[in-house]
């Protein structure tokens, strides 16, 4: 089990953990108590949980947020989702193979009494979002239940060990994900008027202006005053050849695996999709001791912040912009990946295929919003607010703020003597979630006496946390004191808190002071799992990840201010002194693709655009040039959407193949919404829950 463990990590605690026994198709095992099923059978080096009634294929794990099935493990006797159920002592766990058997039900059972609650407010969501709301919510006295599925707040703030760009006065820009997380989930676990519904999952909003929750396992109905949803996003999925293999998922699913569990899931990842969510999993893969074999990007430069682009290319990642995954390869699961080069119509060109050798590929194209509560709770006649995610996708340093204003705009539909929330507030959201400009030439600085910050961020982004900390005034903005690029003007005692809380790692220092020619570079680094000691030869390069030649470390520590990131001595010859950004950890023996890639065509017919019922895209096309443009008839005819998933990821991959024939929005029928967020048995509004 322990080789799959993380069992040192730069950033996390890795604490000891108490090990229960459990068994996997009778074999006995050991995981972490309390840890997820899924979690535990990665430990162990499983990643196949049983095989498709329907065709055979392998089945592993996808979403591990429990809004799908694949994952699907018998524990006990009973089906159930292995990303979403701890392992208990001596638990018996088989995989699935065809049809799971369902469980004989005793007695007779009842429809159980069912709590009614009334509230002011229902919260949806416990991520960032959720909870800047209800500390709004909590300050001003209004009552509130807070809902979330997890049995830890935070949402996606848990998995992000990176330090958060932003403003440092709105949303806590330096810090990091995870301590922003606990900080906010203490604020709200300690108050009077919110209270927090943990491990529980609202599954729909009824015309009677009711809400259904599953509270611990236990149905319940609540009847609030007002609805907000802050419920997130869902992950986009694509298709291609494979792309059911175990070993592709998103970028959710890996990072909790690795950050939220301290499984390593593989040893060689490839990433499709250069926005924030992609690059960033990549710098986490890092974090974890995994190699990163690549990033493919179909536009022709990333999506993402460039610092954040620019950390991968340094640490030896390489980026393939304009470039497309057109299989995923292997039989029962991934072996390796074939991208090739797109044109302007993101049409393959022939001959430009490459292959690469990965047992894992990350999905990250994108993010759609968890809206339907919203649209429920409108069609119900309840006054309804949606922030982060679940109204307009940006970073959390956004959300944040606007659940903050969410918040208070709740508060003055109880409260009327509360002022008016300033129009400055409502333009800060909008630089908040403001997308990044484009990449600018870098002016070095011209001095080369005493000791000063090298500032190499090159996009303007909402980011202002090392003109915040410079106790000299010395960083400033230029235009927005948020999103405008810092400069730096003036005096510096060489204090490195602006190195340290750089979230873009962005930030060097050069120090002339005791030698001209060979000043001292320190350099941010926080991939030390990849070690860096004092007397190591380290391959330093430039803000694009361009060598600049091999220099001996004079030192490497974190400092009482650094937050962890560790801060790494160098000298340097004064002619690329100013240069030196970072230095490559990763062989690049890790990212050379295969002799020979794997032919495969970028469109087939038998791409799965249908995960939990394994319908293919030549399926849905085949009904498509027919004439038939309804959801429903396609679901009636080919079960696509009637999965556990509820089409959460089959409806956007149907639409595009909608597009691709011509079929126009208005054409369109989209799939009538099913009453439930996700399946719950039966038993559970039986015998009072119990079952």
């Amino acid at each position: 089990m322990t080789e799959n463990r993380i069992h040192t990590h730069p950033v996390l605690d890795v604490p000891e953990a108490a090990c229960v026994s459990f068994y996997w198709n009778k074999e006995k095992l050991v995981a972490r108590k309390d840890e997820m099923i899924s979690s535990a059978l990665f430990a162990n080096g499983i990643k196949i949980f049983g095989h498709h009634h329907k065709d055979g294929s392998a089945q592993g794990i996808f979403c591990a947020n429990g809004q799908c099935a694949k994952c699907t493990v018998i524990a006990n006797g009973i089906p159930v989702k292995a990303c979403m159920t701890p392992v208990m002592e001596n638990m018996m766990v088989q995989s699935v193979e065809g049809l799971p058997k369902l469980p004989d039900v005793d007695g007779n059972p009842r429809i159980s009494d069912i709590e009614h609650v009334e509230t002011d407010v229902l919260i949806i969501g416990g991520g960032p979002a959720g909870l800047s709301a209800s500390i709004q919510l909590e300050e001003h006295g209004i009552d509130a239940i807070l809902v979330d599925d997890k049995d830890r707040l935070g949402g996606k703030l848990v998995l992000q060990t990176h330090k958060f760009f932003g403003s440092v006065e709105d949303s806590y820009a330096g810090m990091r994900g995870m301590d922003i997380g606990d900080m906010l989930a203490e604020k709200i676990e300690t108050s009077t008027h919110i209270k927090v519904w943990k491990n529980s999952t609202v599954l729909y909003v009824f015309d009677d202006k009711k809400v259904g929750i599953l509270k611990d396992g236990v149905y319940k109905l609540v009847t609030p005053k007002i609805v907000l949803n802050a419920a997130g996003a869902r992950e986009k999925y694509l298709r291609f050849k494979g792309n059911a293999l175990p070993g592709v998922y998103g970028a959710g699913a890996f990072q909790t695996l690795v950050n939220r569990d301290l499984v390593r899931p593989t040893e060689k990842l490839f990433i499709v999709g250069g926005g924030n969510v992609g690059i960033i999993a990549g710098y986490h893969a890092l974090q974890a001791g995994i190699n990163v074999v690549g990033l493919a990007e179909a536009m022709p430069r990333c999506g993402g912040y460039a610092v954040h682009e620019d950390k991968l290319k340094r640490l030896g990642v390489p980026i393939y912009t304009s470039h497309s995954i057109v299989s995923a390869n292997g039989d029962e699961s991934v072996k390796s990946v074939t991208i090739a080069e797109v044109d302007a119509s993101f049409q393959v060109i022939d001959g430009t295929h490459k292959t690469f050798e990965c047992d894992t590929i990350l999905i990250a194209v994108g993010l759609e919003s968890v809206s339907e509560f919203t649209d429920e709770a409108e069609s119900a006649g309840i006054k309804v607010f949606a922030a982060g995610d679940a109204a307009e996708i940006a970073e959390a340093s956004s959300a944040m703020f606007n659940g903050k204003i969410a918040g208070l705009q709740i508060v003055k539909e109880f409260k009327s003597d509360v002022g008016d929330i300033p129009d400055s507030w409502y333009e800060k959201a909008d630089i908040l979630k403001s997308h990044p400009g484009s990449p600018e030439e870098l002016v070095a600085c011209g001095d080369e006496n005493g000791i000063f910050p090298v500032i190499h961020c090159k996009q303007e982004i909402p980011c202002n946390p090392c003109s915040t900390v410079c106790e000299e005034g010395s960083i400033t903005m230029t235009g927005d004191p948020i999103k405008g690029r810092p400069v730096f003007e003036g005096a510096c005692k060489g204090c490195m808190k602006c190195l340290a809380i750089c979230p873009g790692l962005a930030i060097t220092l050069v120090d002339y002071r005791k030698d001209s020619d060979h000043p001292t570079v320190f350099l941010p680094y926080e991939v030390y799992n990849f070690p860096v000691e004092k007397g190591d030869v380290i391959d330093c390069v430039d803000v694009d990840g361009n060598p600049l030649g091999r220099l001996q470390v004079l030192g490497a520590r974190a400092t009482k201010d650094s937050n962890r990131t560790q801060i790494v001595r160098i000298k340097a010859p004064k002619e690329i002194a100013k240069k030196i950004v970072a230095f490559t950890v990763q062989k690049i023996d890790v990212t050379l693709p295969l002799k020979e890639a794997v032919p495969a065509e970028h469109i087939r017919d038998d791409e799965i655009v249908c995960l939990c019922e394994m319908v293919t895209a030549g399926q849905i096309r085949a009904l498509v040039r027919k004439g038939v443009t309804d959801m429903n008839q396609i679901k009636a005819i080919t079960r696509a959407g009637m999965g556990p998933c509820g089409y959460k990821t089959c409806e956007n991959l149907m639409k595009q193949i909608f597009w691709a024939e011509k079929i126009s929005q208005e054409e369109m029928v989209l799939n009538t919404r099913r009453p439930l967020f996700v399946e719950v048995p039966l038993g559970k509004f039986a015998n009072g829950g119990s079952k």
